[in-house]
Formats: C-alpha cells, sequence, structure tokens
C-alpha cells in the first residue's frame, strides 16, 4: 500500500501494491492543515449596529415539506368526497328500495268521491276527497297558477325538482330565525308528497320526496307538473284541488276566480285551517297581500295592479250556514256499504231530500233555540220529515254542524217519555179496547212504586181518548199491566222500533230509550193506514259518469202489521190531542193532524211527533249531556218547531183526511169546543167545556153524550198544570200560568 502524491490541500488516498515507503504514507503538519481546513467555517455573527443582514434563501426541505401536505390535503379531500359519493348514492339506493320500482309508478287516481245530490238534482254535499273536477291549466286565468309559482316555488321553471338556492335560502333564514320559518320544498316536491308520501315529518320521508321529485321532473313536463299540483293540493274544509277549493270558499268556478280570490288560495296551501277565509277572513286577506306583493316582486303582475288588490279587495266568500245538511250527509255515508258495499269508483247518491223543507227545518230549529233557548235551558235540537212511506224528506241532526257532528236525529237515544204511549194503547185496542172504552185515573202502587200526575190529582173514569190526550199517567201504567209489557215491546217492534226496550212497567211511560228517526217512522205506521216502513233517503246511487246504475230503491209494497180499523181508532184518539190536549198549540188550517207529545223525566227531553195523510214530522229538544231544562216540555218548544215547519211544508197541498174509517160512532169532544176551550154552553156532539174556576184554574164540567153513544160522563173537575215529571205533558201550561 501506498499514498499517493497530492497537490497542495488535496486529500491522500492510499494506493495499495505500490512501491512507497512507510515513512512516505506518513501525515505531515502541512496534511493536518488541509484537513482541518475541510471543516465547515461557521460565519461570523453580524456586529450590533453593522450594516444590513444577510438575506437566507429558503431551504429546499421546506419547500418539499409544504408541498407534501398540500399534497396530503388534496388527496385525504379526494378520499373524503369519494366516500361522500358513495355515502349519498348508498343512501339513496337504500330510499329506494323503500320505494316502489320508479318504473312502475303512476300518477295515482283521484281517491272515489261521494257527491250526494238532492230530490231536485242540486248538490248537497261531497264526501271523500271533495275533490273539483280536473281543470286543465291553460283554462285557468293566467294570474291563478302563477300566485302559487310566486309564493311557494319562484324557481319552478329554472329548478330540476329539488332547488340548492332554495334550500340554501331556507336554512339561512330558519337559522336567523331559530326554527322553521321557511321551507325548501319545490311545487315538485309538494306534488310527490302529496302523491306518494304521508305527511310523516321524517328524514326518510323527506329523501323519499326528493327521489320521487327528480323522477317526475324526468317524467312530465313543467305545464304538466303545475296542472297536477293544483289539481292534487289541500286547501282546508276536505277541499283538493283548486276547482273544488273555489268551490268551497267563493262559489264559483276557478275559471272565474279574480285576482284577489286567487291570491287567497295561493296563501292557503301554507295553513288551510287556519287562512280559510270562511273562518279567518281576516287573516286571510292579510296572506293574500303578501302572496300579492310576491306576484309584483317576481313580475306576474304590476306594482300598480297589486297595490289596487290589496286596497280594495273584492272577493265574495260563500256563507257556510249551520251546514245541517251534513248530518244527512254523514247518514248517508253510513249506509253505503250496506247499498253498493266497498267503493272503489266515484259516485252520485240521488237521494228524497227536499232543499226547500230542509232549508224550513233548519230555520225552525235554530230560530227556536235562539230565541228560547236560555229561557228554557235547552242548548240542542232535532227534526226529520218524511212522508208516510218513510221517505225521508228534511233532517236537522242537530243545531249547528260546525260545532258538533254528532247527529241527534239518528244516532242519540233518549227517552221518549209520554210519546211512547201511542204504542201502549195501540195494544189495548187491538185487544178488543176501544177510543171509548172507560179506565180508572187514581192513585196507584206498585210494590213501591207510585206513578202519578203532576198535581197528584186524578180525574177518575175517563175514557182513553181523553187519557190519551191528557197524557194520563196512571191510565198508561194501568193499559200497559193489563195488555202486558212484553206485549207493548212486541207492539214498538213491530212498527219499526229498533231499539232494545225493557218490558217492565215503566215502558207504559216511556222510559226505554229510542232514536228520533226511529220512533217517525213508527208513527208512520198511522199515517200510511197501518203499514211497515224502513226511514229511507236514497233512492238512486250510479257512477260519476252515470253509464252505470249501482242501485235503485224497489218498489215493492210495504207489509201490513196494523188492521186498518185499529189505525183508525188511533188517528181518532191522537188528533184529540192536537184539539184539545197536551199539543193544543199546533195549528194547521185545513187540515187534519194527529200525534203525540212527550216529556222525559226531570224535564230532560222533550218531544212532539205529529203528522198528517201527506207528511210525518218528529221532533226533540233537551241537552246532550242530559242535564234537565227549565221545564220544556213537549207541548211547548217542540210544539212550535213542528207547527212553523209543517205551515210552510204543506203549502200549496190539498188537505186529505188520515187514513181508517172506525164506525164505532161519535168521539167525545169531537169538536174544537173541549177541554181546554172557552165556550158558555156545550157543544151538541156531547163532551166537555171548560170555564175559570173560583181562582183562575181550569174547571171541567160535564156534559151529557150524545144519546146511544154508550160513554161514560168526562171528568167531573180537575186542576190543569203541566204533568208529571215521568212522562205527563204540561198542556195548558201557557195558557193558564203564562209559562
Amino acid at each position: 500500500m501506498a499514498w499517493g502524491r497530492k497537490k497542495a490541500g488535496e486529500r491522500r488516498e492510499p494506493k495499495f501494491g505500490s512501491g512507497e515507503s512507510l515513512a512516505d504514507m506518513r501525515l505531515t503538519p502541512q496534511d493536518r492543515v488541509n484537513v482541518a481546513d475541510d471543516k465547515p467555517k461557521k460565519k461570523p455573527a453580524g456586529k450590533a449596529g453593522g450594516g444590513a443582514r444577510s438575506k437566507r434563501k429558503p431551504r429546499k426541505g421546506v419547500i418539499a415539506s409544504v408541498r407534501q401536505a398540500v399534497g396530503r390535503v388534496v388527496y385525504w379531500s379526494a378520499v373524503a368526497g369519494i366516500w361522500a359519493v358513495l355515502a349519498v348514492v348508498g343512501v339513496m339506493v337504500w330510499v329506494g328500495a323503500h320505494l316502489p320500482p320508479i318504473q312502475s309508478l303512476e300518477i295515482p287516481k283521484r281517491p272515489p268521491t261521494i257527491t250526494i245530490v238532492a230530490d231536485d238534482g242540486s248538490t248537497m254535499a261531497v264526501r271523500g276527497e271533495q275533490a273539483g273536477t280536473n281543470v286543465a291549466l291553460k283554462e285557468l286565468p293566467p294570474y291563478l297558477p302563477k300566485a302559487f309559482i310566486a309564493i311557494e316555488d319562484r324557481r319552478f321553471y329554472q329548478h330540476f325538482g329539488v332547488d340548492p338556492l332554495g334550500i340554501a335560502r331556507a336554512a339561512v333564514a330558519n337559522v336567523l330565525h331559530r326554527g322553521v320559518s321557511q321551507g325548501g320544498s319545490t311545487l315538485t316536491q309538494q306534488l310527490a308528497k302529496n302523491l306518494f308520501l304521508t305527511q310523516d315529518r321524517t328524514l326518510t320521508r323527506k329523501l323519499q320526496e326528493v327521489e320521487l321529485a327528480l323522477w317526475l321532473e324526468r317524467k312530465h313536463s313543467k305545464a304538466e307538473i303545475l296542472e297536477l299540483y293544483l289539481n292534487r293540493v289541500y286547501f282546508g274544509s276536505g277541499a283538493y284541488g283548486i276547482e273544488a277549493a273555489a268551490q268551497k270558499y267563493f262559489g264559483k268556478s276557478a275559471k272565474d276566480v279574480t285576482l284577489v280570490e286567487a291570491a287567497m288560495l295561493a296563501g292557503l296551501v301554507k295553513s288551510p285551517s287556519r287562512l280559510a277565509p270562511n273562518r279567518n277572513p281576516e287573516g286571510a286577506e292579510k296572506r293574500a297581500q303578501i302572496v300579492l306583493a310576491a306576484m309584483a316582486d317576481a313580475g306576474f303582475v304590476t306594482d300598480k295592479q297589486a297595490q289596487a288588490a290589496i286596497a280594495n279587495p273584492v272577493y265574495t266568500v260563500k256563507p257556510t250556514g249551520a251546514g245541517t245538511i251534513n248530518y244527512v250527509a254523514d247518514w248517508i255515508t253510513e249506509v253505503l256499504d250496506d247499498l253498493v258495499g266497498q267503493i272503489d269508483q266515484s259516485i252520485i247518491v240521488e237521494t228524497s231530500i227536499d232543499p226547500r223543507l230542509q232549508s224550513v227545518a233548519e230555520a225552525a230549529i235554530i230560530d227556536e233555540l235562539a230565541a228560547k233557548s236560555v229561557k228554557y235551558k235547552v242548548t240542542q235540537g232535532a227534526l226529520v220529515a218524511m212522508t208516510p212511506d218513510g221517505t225521508v224528506r228534511a233532517m236537522i241532526g242537530g243545531r249547528n254542524y260546525a260545532d258538533s257532528q254528532f247527529n241527534r236525529a239518528v244516532t242519540a237515544k233518549r227517552q221518549p217519555g209520554s210519546a211512547f204511549k201511542p204504542f201502549v194503547y195501540l195494544t189495548a185496542v187491538e185487544a178488543g179496547l176501544t177510543p171509548d172504552t172507560i179506565r180508572q185515573d187514581a192513585p196507584l202502587d206498585l210494590k213501591g212504586w207510585k206513578p202519578e200526575n203532576y198535581t197528584h190529582e186524578y180525574f177518575g173514569s175517563v175514557t182513553l181518548t181523553q187519557a190519551l190526550a191528557m197524557s194520563l199517567n196512571t191510565v198508561a201504567v194501568r193499559l200497559g199491566l193489563e195488555v202486558g209489557p212484553k206485549n207493548v215491546v212486541r207492539t214498538a217492534h213491530r212498527l219499526g222500533i229498533a231499539s232494545k226496550l225493557d218490558a217492565n212497567p215503566s215502558i207504559a211511560l216511556g222510559t226505554s230509550e229510542v232514536t228520533l228517526t226511529e220512533l217517525v217512522g213508527a208513527y208512520s205506521t198511522f199515517a200510511n193506514g197501518g203499514l211497515l216502513v224502513s226511514p229511507h233517503v236514497v233512492k238512486r246511487i250510479r257512477t260519476l259518469q252515470g253509464n252505470k246504475v249501482l242501485y235503485v230503491r224497489s218498489d215493492e209494497p210495504a207489509s201490513r202489521v196494523v188492521d186498518p180499523r185499529a189505525v183508525a181508532m188511533m188517528n181518532t184518539m191522537m188528533q184529540e190531542t192536537l184539539r184539545s190536549g197536551t199539543a193544543h198549540k199546533a195549528d194547521l188550517p185545513g187540515w187534519v193532524a194527529a200525534g203525540k207529545t212527550g216529556t222525559s223525566q226531570d224535564f230532560r227531553d222533550a218531544w212532539f211527533l205529529g203528522y198528517t195523510s201527506t207528511l210525518v214530522t218528529g221532533v226533540w229538544l233537551g241537552n246532550d249531556d242530559n242535564s234537565p231544562t227549565k221545564k220544556a216540555t213537549g207541548g211547548g218548544l217542540p210544539v212550535e218547531v213542528w207547527t212553523r215547519f209543517m205551515r210552510e211544508a204543506l203549502k200549496g197541498e190539498t188537505p186529505q183526511p188520515l187514513p181508517g174509517d172506525w164506525s164505532g160512532g161519535p168521539i167525545v169532544s169531537s169538536t174544537p169546543s173541549t177541554l181546554g176551550g172557552s165556550l158558555s154552553g156545550a157543544p151538541t156532539g156531547g163532551g166537555t167545556i171548560a170555564q175559570a174556576g173560583p181562582r183562575g184554574e181550569t174547571q171541567v164540567i160535564n156534559a151529557p153524550p150524545p144519546p146511544g153513544s154508550g160513554r161514560m160522563p168526562p171528568p167531573t173537575r180537575a186542576n190543569v198544570r203541566p204533568e208529571a215529571d215521568a212522562g205527563l205533558d204540561g198542556w195548558l201550561m201557557d195558557r193558564l200560568f203564562g209559562r
């Protein structure tokens, strides 16, 4: 090994295999200096107050580090973006998996509607989704669809079903207001929700809504989507679609609405129940002003047009009234399943309701209660009118349908009181008794139960006609026991009473509950000569297009349930109720009418059921909570309602006699000058007359019966006052006591 020669300052490397000696390989002092010079020298620090510091150039390693960090950010951002896209795709796939296959989705048909029309063909009510007919977009005034676009989806023609800008704007507004103040849903999203989804406020439903909105935009044009939306959106009060809403609130077609009305309809979508113009006109107007301002801002109307509409809002809201026809509509929808089964298409139900009679009945109930409900502490009423064959012509189920949808004419079961007594008397007549049969009005004790008359005074020997007309309790109970309570129940059921009746002695006083409709139906048997009737209101049911008839009421003859002679006897006795008895206020000039009043225990229910040969009408008044009234009796308010209604209902008709021919001889008190009259002498046909007693009470005086009549003299003396609580009517109350 040898060290190679080197120049000054060079590093010497050993060489092997050369001939140099060991001495030559040693380092010299000069070599040591050169080695030391190879070490890096430190730069002298700058002196204080010296010149400017030398600028340092960035190291290449720092730049590389920055580049490396930026690269990592870009990389991981790309990774996160890919995962986000995959997550969104996964969520959409999951959401789509819970929807029907997109290719199988079709615009669903409207749910079936039930259009209920009156006897004259006019529409009374619509049940189901009260949808009007579809209206083409081109048939509507231009400002109507624009009102919806202005307030609901300003960018409708720019977005693809979902509006990111709208969502962002709504999010910002909601954050600023710390709550949900705006929605980001487009019209397409709202349509998707209305067509295919529920109203649940969940994330899943919202995602489904987005997916379906995208599908709708791909499947249909903007015009088709807007037309579908207007014909399907909900406007409150059961109205679906722009046509139904225009008819509901303004009584006109959507084709004819004004600018202000269009703004009101568009404003309804936000809160249909709160902003309905028939319930909250002030709120509807304020919302319409907002819509008009939005239309002007969008350029759909001029500022001048908007300001003029806001300053002078011209619109006409269709009055809702008491809406009592809805009680009939509800009853009809309840019986449709029995008539035609399940409804899978829109139908028209033709009814027997007479709109004029319905209006008269409504006014009679409402006006009577408005005038006297406070005085007598009566809050509700019901009325049913039908022809003797059971065809319902008018029905009032309550004072106001908007306040209470409970149908007191069909559903409510109440004690009929003395209005049940005709079934007791019919059972007795069919057992061989006649209107002239004598029974005792005297105290009665049935194992501790002591039915009695209100004044605790009794008439003694009375005819059945007198007992029924005066509604004497003890006679009714005696007759019930004589013929048997079970037979009384059988008679009532035979005439059409469907409610459960308890066969006990108190049944004679009407202690078992019944409905007004079935009671009126049973009384119809007396008006038609003894035939069984079933109250009915539906005449025919057909499809909406009218090409298929689903139901027609048959004209099969009714079965006879009462002998004509027995009917004649009952009509004879119940005529006396209107002439001289508890219903003496009932006055139908020229008509022969019959009926019976009823007052339940503690004056909780007041009834009157009366009939002519062409119309049978029943009236009930009372309180839903079954609380007592202030001595409201069947001979008072119900008779007044009945008389008012019947006078109008029978206008223009020719009076006809009641059916039946009883040849049993003259009837006691067969003229108006009978008990309760003011004659000074006896009627020529025999009977009773009344005159004032020493203290102003009514005094009954004997009048000799006609020769050969075979009747006992009528009662000799009695103070006539309101009937006892347990079913005896307060006849002559108003005449004698000013009540």
